[in-house]
């Protein structure tokens, strides 16, 4: 009997395509024909597979950060996996270690801390805590929808402003301006700072690359709001993927007229189980373009004739995973640093302080969530 071919479909509001079977999995499973049409009509039935969100009481609040690449120490993420569903996002592989797939289960089968903020009160008040800035929304975003209903990131956020702790956030999300209240003030004490990643000011890209993340338009109203309310409000451009997202130019100095004064970007990343959801996603959106594109990524990472008929997509090393390397990179590089010359970006650093911590004043509140 000759094996069905059962191609490829995007869903809709999904950056995923399957559920990729992750690197722990000791079977593979597929789709099969049985004749009778029922694959197709199950699939049909099917539509887009809906958000589940489970609950965890998380252990610690506060991530630690060893990677010399990451210019930051603590990092604090209210949730495992992500609803923006962004197809390129190097922290899908993580769901592997929840035995989940980091394909469509990433970002419809979520993971909400609800305990965060008791936890990260008792981290913060151990007599070895050392204060540092905390990035929040590193790894998946704080601010993806379902913030709107359990809010907590907001919760955590009013733990660090009770204690004047400093905090920066990167997020895809508009639900940011539902916390100016809390943000604001700390920014007045040079406490709190926003990035907010747009990626491309193409609207029908961005419904392929991050399905459920505020659309462009809204991205850069969320700068100019925060901005308005005195929030120093950076922009990433990241990341960089050739021949895809070729607007960098024309996003920084859209991010720049709406108040952003500062910006940085990192390039493609196709970790573990990233690079073949990657694959899948050119296959179905961009199908002519999918080996000239793959080739410009090998040459962005420098990599070897050997590495790539090997199959390696990528190259994890600490001192070129970011930026790159080759002239590929260089190019980027060239790109970005005159784009930001040009507008007057990056012309001052901001130095978040930690002078203004007081542990003390979280003594004696109880639960917070």
């Amino acid at each position: 009997m000759d094996e069905v071919h059962i191609p490829l479909q995007s869903i809709k509001g999904r950056g995923a395509a399957t559920r990729l079977a992750h690197r722990f999995e000791r079977d593979l499973r597929g789709a099969f024909d049985d004749g009778w049409g029922t694959l197709e009509e199950g699939a049909a039935e099917a539509g887009a597979p809906a958000t589940e969100v489970r609950f965890e009481d998380a252990k610690s609040a506060i991530t630690q950060n060893s990677s010399p690449d990451i210019p930051f120490d603590y990092g604090l993420n209210p949730y495992r996996g992500c609803e923006h569903g962004c197809i390129y996002c190097y922290a899908r592989p993580t769901h592997s270690y929840l035995n989940l797939s980091p394909g469509l289960d990433f970002e419809t089968r979520l993971i909400a801390k609800r305990n965060l903020a008791e936890v990260l009160t008792r981290d913060l008040l151990a007599p070895r805590y050392v204060p540092r800035m905390i990035a929040i929304g590193t790894v998946t975003d704080a601010y993806q929808p379902v913030e709107r209903e359990l809010g907590i990131t907001r919760a955590a956020l009013e733990v660090l402003s009770r204690c004047g702790h400093p905090l920066s956030i990167v997020t895809k999300g508009s639900g940011v301006e539902r916390d100016i209240d809390l943000l604001a003030p700390m920014a007045a004490q040079g406490l709190a700072a926003v990035y907010v990643t747009v990626t491309t000011l193409d609207g029908a890209l961005a419904r392929k690359l991050e399905p459920r993340a505020a659309a462009p338009h809204r991205r850069l109203r969320t700068i100019r709001t925060l901005t308005e309310a005195g929030i120093p409000v950076g922009v990433s451009v990241a990341p960089q993927i050739p021949f895809i997202n070729d607007d960098m130019e024309q996003v920084l100095a859209a991010a720049y007229d709406a108040g952003a004064r500062s910006a940085f970007y990192t390039v493609l990343r196709l970790p573990w189980e990233v690079s073949p959801l990657f694959r899948q996603w050119l296959e179905l959106h961009y199908p002519q373009r999918a080996d000239r594109i793959m080739a410009r990524v090998h040459d962005l990472h420098g990599l070897t004739d050997e590495q790539r008929q090997n199959g390696k997509d990528y190259d994890a090393n600490f001192a070129t995973r970011m930026k790159g390397s080759g002239l590929w990179a260089d190019l980027i590089k060239q790109r970005f640093e005159k784009a930001c010359a040009r507008l007057g970006m990056n012309l001052q650093r901001r130095e978040s302080t930690v002078a203004l911590f007081r542990p003390a004043s979280l003594r004696g509140q109880g639960s917070l969530f």
